[in-house]
């Protein structure tokens, strides 16, 4: 634990105490980590664009490492979390980053507090979408239950497998094909093994992990047409967690929203991490003001 939060803060804010790291200078960006992460997974995710002269607010969400987890954990309350944390550093507006399970409190924040919000960036978004008749909840699919059950486990067996099995444990953990990680780039492969071990230590991830569950299956539509932020979403067709559907409805109800989409890639985008980046930054250079 003490490895895991060096370089991270922990404030009283008026929402409670809020665990977040900082780095750089420049325009702000609130990076908002996905399931298993903390400060450390966003800050890692979000460390090229400290190149780039950009400002990284990275906090730990409801639940993960030292941010608490409160009874009130519904998307809204850490979108106001969020801001509550912005008060506190003196930051008036910003981009904000959410990855994954970290999307539903970016779109939240978006739409409550639009004037905060310079552009929004989802990337492979946990977000709602219509499914089948009588049916508005999606269901764990089966790379989310094996993360749920098993996954989470022991950080030593994790450890195996992240440094002598990362094909298995990562198309598995990460629900990306496995052919994709097996014929990536040895950069690619490191990109995903790095990644990985920002999952660790996995105990004081648990009960963020496992309320991120309870939000996925239960996720209610958003007034997305509401969101007055540029915005940019990209996600894979073949997501093993099933988020495509939600990305795509998201994209179509943001106004003027673009929406990069890989036909190949796993919910971790595999042999696309390049081009994500290089998209993204260009979408900052243009909107990060």
């Amino acid at each position: 634990m003490d490895r895991v939060r060096t370089g991270a803060r922990l404030v009283t804010t008026a929402a409670g105490d809020v665990e977040f790291a900082e780095r750089g200078g420049g325009f702000p960006v609130l990076a908002v980590h996905g399931a298993v992460g903390g400060f450390d997974q966003a800050m890692t995710l979000a460390n090229p664009l400290l190149a780039r002269g950009m400002h990284v607010i990275a906090p730990s969400r409801f639940g993960y490492l030292g941010t608490p987890l409160p009874a009130d954990a519904s998307p809204a309350a850490p979108a106001d979390a969020h801001i509550a944390l912005l008060d506190a550093l003196a930051i008036e507006r910003c981009v904000v980053i959410g990855v994954s399970a970290g999307a539903p409190s970016c779109i939240e924040f978006a739409i409550r507090h639009p004037a905060r919000c310079a552009a929004l960036v989802l990337m492979v978004p946990l977000a709602y979408a219509p499914r089948e008749p009588y049916r508005e909840t999606i269901h764990l699919t089966p790379a989310a239950r094996f993360l749920l059950s098993t996954g989470l486990q022991s950080d030593f067996v994790f450890w195996i497998g992240i440094t002598h099995a990362l094909t298995g444990l990562a198309s598995r953990v990460l629900a990306t094909p496995r052919d994709l990680i097996e014929a990536a780039s040895p950069g690619e492969r490191k990109r995903v093994q790095t990644f990985l071990k920002t999952m660790l230590p996995l105990r004081p991830r648990i009960a963020g992990t496992r309320n991120d569950a309870r939000i996925a299956t239960s996720l209610e539509p958003s007034h997305l047409r509401a969101v007055k932020a540029p915005t940019m979403i990209l996600s894979g067709r073949d997501d093993g967690f099933g988020l495509g559907l939600g990305a795509r409805y998201t994209a179509r109800h943001i106004p003027g929203a673009r929406h990069l989409t890989f036909e190949r890639g796993g919910h971790i985008l595999a042999g696309h991490g390049d081009e994500a980046l290089a998209a993204v930054e260009s979408f900052l250079d243009a909107h990060a003001r």
